[in-house]
């Protein structure tokens, strides 16, 4: 048997990051997904969000549950850290990497089987922890290694390939953690890179948890007519609500941004971007009006997408547990563990 491998020398000259590092250093295996499948462009987005970022390999950890996506990991950045566990488990098993070791990035792959059904009562704890991590759901409506099945986040009337009509209410992952207090919210497209790479980066420097629904059609079961996980149905009824762009923190750009239009700005890297101010009356930092502008659009048959909700002031897991600032891992095993002494002073100290 034979095995595939990418060509460690590149035809061209890659471009490098600012740890000399070029895109190749960011990719894994080569995918063993359906041809076409929105899940390897999700992949190519994660890839080339950590290689702007100048993100070091050996500092970022990958973790994943069951399912399609949760083979996501495989395929990108091959020096990072990686854990697959249970179906569903994902969440639970970053919490407790996160508690460990804080500096490290983690980002989880999941699915919207892994992550709304078997997996809910655990993305539920991460949400309210605000666990420190990027939570990406390749959503794509059904159960890709299992032939097709609906999932939760299934819309009613949405069909399968063989006909079948869903009859039962979707959970909406981006509404569900709007409501327990999600401090980053975020929709994209598994087909729209320009969108996706940005909306990735600002989760990565978000400190807390922040959950990114990516819509990512299943080409060979849920990518037909009348499907809503399509890439028909996806480019007919997206809302792109802002124009996304990610600033890393660097020396202050001021620039007016012009209403109704694009403004065209500088970066440091000598790149332009394109800002274009919000909507009126849109307000990604109120979350009543995110809710009820969402649920409006909704009503509408269209499906939101950009940076939906901000809180950069909540407190992270850690703020909430007052651990230490570096990573318990490195903690001496003297200071995690003082001895039998120390635990009788704290002892007598509750009499």
């Amino acid at each position: 048997m034979t095995s595939i491998a990418k060509p460690v020398i590149p035809l061209v000259a890659l471009p490098k990051n600012e740890l000399g590092l070029s895109i190749r250093d960011y990719e894994g295996a080569i995918s063993t997904l359906c041809a076409g499948c929105g899940h390897d462009s999700v992949t190519a987005a994660i890839s080339h969000a950590f290689w702007e970022l100048s993100t070091p390999p050996h500092m970022i950890a990958k973790l994943s549950g069951i399912g399609c996506s949760s083979k996501t990991p495989t395929y990108f950045v091959r020096g990072a850290h990686g854990f697959n566990s249970a179906h569903g488990r994902m969440a639970t098993i970053a919490t407790g990497a996160n508690a460990a070791n804080r500096e490290l990035t983690y980002i989880g792959i999941s699915g919207d089987g892994d992550s709304l059904s078997i997996g809910l009562g655990h993305l539920a704890h991460a949400i309210r922890r605000n666990v420190n991590m990027v939570y990406v759901i390749e959503n794509n409506g059904v159960y890709g290694l299992t032939k097709g099945q609906f999932s939760a986040s299934a819309d009613i009337g949405s069909r399968l390939k063989k006909g079948e009509a869903n009859a039962m209410a979707p959970i909406d992952p981006v509404l569900l953690s709007l409501s327990m207090g999600a401090t980053f919210l975020a929709r994209s497209f598994s087909g729209d890179k320009a969108q996706l790479v940005p909306l990735l980066e600002a989760a990565v420097a978000h400190n807390g948890f922040a959950l990114i629904d990516v819509i990512s059609p299943c080409v060979t079961f849920n990518d037909h007519e009348g499907s809503t996980k399509s890439y028909r149905f996806m480019r007919e009824h997206e809302v792109k609500e802002i124009e996304t762009d990610f600033v890393p923190i660097r020396k202050e750009i001021r620039r007016s941004i012009a209403d109704n239009d694009a403004t065209e700005v500088t970066m440091h890297d000598g790149s332009v971007v394109r800002f274009r101010s919000v909507p009126e009356g849109y307000d990604p930092y109120d979350r009543q009006k995110v809710e009820d502008y969402i649920r409006t659009r909704q009503d509408r048959g269209e499906i939101v997408t950009g940076l939906l909700y901000v809180n950069e002031y909540a407190a992270d897991v850690h703020a909430l547990n007052n651990t230490p600032l570096q990573g318990l891992n490195s903690v001496p095993y003297e200071k995690l563990c003082p001895g039998s002494d120390a635990l009788t002073k704290m002892q007598q100290s509750f009499r």
